[in-house]
């Protein structure tokens, strides 16, 4: 956890994920950005064929992944990969996705985690893509 002197507005991350979180609901605009904001999911504007983009969130006090263990199919593992499922503020609810390696891409889990924003320094938006949602 950072320490609460260290902890700053997490206002540009949660503008971030709250976009996200609107393109995955297919609530976007026409308006034009590039990298995490880009207002649709996919290489093109096409919400058939993506319903996600994948993110990984880093600690505000170490620059580490965040990481959360799932269960998934009866296996344990980790990930630090996650779905934004909901926004409250400065906390973000995630889904964790598991990297599936038969098809080279990410499966959805059963699994959450709710992160408080205060504590992430940096967001990695990986490819959009589409998963299947419980």
């Amino acid at each position: 956890m950072c320490n609460e002197k260290e902890q700053k507005n997490c206002g540009c991350i949660s503008e971030i994920l709250g976009k996200i979180l609107m393109l995955q609901n297919q609530n976007f605009d026409n308006e034009s950005y590039a990298g995490c904001d880009k207002p649709y999911l996919g290489p093109v504007c096409n919400s058939i064929c993506y319903n996600t983009r994948p993110i990984t969130l880093y600690n505000c006090c170490t620059g580490n992944p965040w990481s959360f263990p799932y269960t998934l199919n009866g296996t344990t593992n980790t990930s630090s990969v996650f779905r934004v499922e909901a926004l409250d503020d400065c906390c973000c609810t995630c889904r964790i996705l598991a990297f599936d390696e038969t098809t080279n891409g990410y499966v959805s889990t059963n699994d959450f985690a709710t992160i408080d924003l205060n504590c992430v320094g940096a967001i990695r938006c990986l490819a959009d893509t589409f998963i299947d949602v419980c």
